[in-house]
């Protein structure tokens, strides 16, 4: 887990609706939310836009337990949505999933990729470095979660295909492809030979069909 402690206060919201939720963004400068999970009926909330403008900056917010100070009481969620403007930089709506410190909760965490340019098929092959994905989806309990999980390219030689099942998991945290079977075991980077290279000239010269005379 990240050492960063993430606070966002919110207001309980009862006026609902297509219409109230566009006066809340233009008037008050609010964003519509809802927190759902665990024991409690779904509550329906306000949070303020710059606030959570500015927590979103930082990628940890995404796969962080947040602590959500709803009026005078408090509650421990992770972001499970978000809906942007398709044109503008903001934010339509949130919704925020209770969490119980006992019970595993499923989340999308961020891959960061690492050695690549010193791997030998960067380094010494020239190859070309391309991403499947860039975060995988988890299931752990609420103190295991990861700021974000490492993929290691520093052996990858070209032609290297790095699968979900490559990834070293930190202790406690699972893949939730892999749960479903070898058949999900996707890639999540490769490492291709460069385009026109000497393999690239003898392979099209090996298949191209004979001259004639």
């Amino acid at each position: 887990m990240s050492a960063e402690d993430f606070t966002l206060g919110a207001k309980a919201r009862e006026d609902v609706g297509k219409g109230a939720s566009r006066r809340l963004r233009r008037l008050e400068g609010g964003v519509p939310a809802i927190v759902y999970g665990g024991d409690k009926d779904p509550q329906n909330i306000t949070v303020e836009h710059k606030e959570l403008i500015k927590h979103l900056e930082q990628e940890a917010f995404y796969s962080h337990i947040i602590t959500l100070n709803i009026d005078k009481a408090s509650e421990n969620v992770i972001l499970k949505d978000l809906q942007r403007h398709p044109a503008k930089e903001q934010i339509l709506h949130v919704d925020f999933l209770r969490i119980d410190p006992s019970k595993k909760l499923t989340l999308n965490v961020p891959l960061h990729f690492i050695n690549e340019a010193s791997s030998p098929g960067v380094k010494l092959g020239g190859g070309l470095v391309s991403h499947s994905m860039t975060q995988i989806e988890v299931s752990c309990l609420p103190k295991d979660i990861p700021e974000f999980i490492e993929v290691d390219l520093g052996e990858a030689e070209v032609g290297t295909v790095i699968h979900i099942s490559d990834i070293k998991l930190p202790e406690g945290v699972e893949s939730i492809a892999l749960q479903h079977g070898s058949d999900h075991d996707l890639p999540v980077a490769a490492i291709n030979k460069p385009k026109g290279s000497a393999a690239d000239d003898e392979e099209e010269e090996a298949s191209a069909p004979p001259e004639e005379e």
